[in-house]
Order: structure tokens, then C-alpha cells, then sequence
């Protein structure tokens, strides 16, 4: 995950800002949709923490277990909820992945972060695949929905930063990217 800095730095914007504004969403939603956004939230930030190029700041050695720790425990909710629907399916293996990614850094020498191979690599395929996927079912659910906001038709202009649902699709897109981008430098 600690590429070449400009690809890292950029990695860690993308990533806060979708943090931030899943935040702004869990203030505007309610219920199960507060808990989806407050999920994201923490993907977002945590994706943002590890993605911090190593150049400016190696993260000491029980980082990599606590990340662990942190994000296995946010796969504990999304299992839970995977039993009511598939979008909850997708936090559950986000979460693993980010799980994945923090025994993998924590296994690997100092030096050879971001050099890449240091994952497995069927399990890191199989990852890669999954978030390619989601990249791209995602993208094409957003064009719709760009095109007619675009178009002038149906006012709308009184929905709040955190109730339009355009900009959480484009939310879950950035983080989505963010996790292939991520897991290829593994």
C-alpha cells in the first residue's frame, strides 16, 4: 500500500474526503442507513490511515495488528446484516479485505511494502476481481443518474450534501477504486 508518494498522497485525499462526506450522509440518514454510512465512514479513514506513503510515515509494528483488530471488528455488524441484504455483503468483504491487507503488511519486512507480491496471490486475485467488478457495476449505476441530473429535468435542488444518492454511489466508486489501487500494490 505505500507505492510511489504522488499515488499515495492522492490515495490518502480520495480516501479522507469520502470518510468526511460519509460522515456528513450518517448525520442526514437513519437506521440501517446511518449504520451503512458510519460503516463507509471508517473504510474511508482507515483506508486513508494506510494508505499514508512510507516515505513520511512507516507505521510502527503493532499498527498493522490493531488495524486488524479494528476492521475485523467492523466485519462483525456487516455479518450480522449480510443476512438481510446484499449491499451488506459488500461491507463484509471490505472489511475483510482491509483485515487482509493489515496481516499481510504485518508479515512483510519494512522494505518490501508497496514493492509488490508480498500477498497471497490467489486470494489477492480473487480480491482484486471482486473490487474490479464493483468498480464497474458501480460506475455504470452512476452514469444514469448523472445523466438526468445533468439534464436540467426535476428540480430536486432543496436535498441536503448527505441525501443525494448520486453522491453516495460516487462514494462507494472512489472507495472502491481506492481498494483496487490499494490491494495492487500490495
Amino acid at each position: 500500500m505505500h507505492g510511489p508518494a504522488s499515488s499515495g498522497w492522492l490515495l490518502v485525499a480520495l480516501c479522507a474526503v469520502t470518510g468526511a462526506y460519509c460522515l456528513v450522509r450518517m448525520r442526514s440518514g437513519a437506521g440501517e442507513e446511518r449504520g451503512a454510512a458510519g460503516g463507509e465512514a471508517l473504510m474511508g479513514f482507515g483506508m486513508a490511515a494506510m494508505a499514508v506513503p512510507a516515505a513520511v510515515f512507516t507505521p510502527p509494528s503493532w499498527a498493522w495488528p490493531v488495524y486488524a483488530v479494528v476492521f475485523g471488528a467492523a466485519a462483525v455488524p456487516a455479518l450480522w446484516a449480510a443476512r438481510s441484504g446484499a449491499h451488506h455483503l459488500h461491507h463484509l468483504v471490505g472489511a475483510g479485505a482491509m483485515v487482509y491487507m493489515s496481516v499481510v503488511m504485518a508479515g512483510a519486512p519494512a522494505h518490501a511494502h508497496g514493492q509488490g507480491g508480498s500477498g497471497v496471490p490467489l486470494l489477492t486475485g480473487a480480491l482484486l476481481l471482486y473490487f474490479a467488478g464493483y468498480v464497474l457495476l458501480t460506475g455504470v449505476r452512476l452514469v444514469p443518474v448523472a445523466a438526468v441530473a445533468g439534464s436540467g429535468a426535476g428540480g430536486g435542488g432543496s436535498a441536503g450534501w448527505g441525501d443525494r444518492p448520486e453522491l453516495a454511489r460516487a462514494c462507494r466508486l472512489s472507495m472502491g477504486i481506492s481498494m483496487v489501487a490499494m490491494l495492487l500494490t500490495l
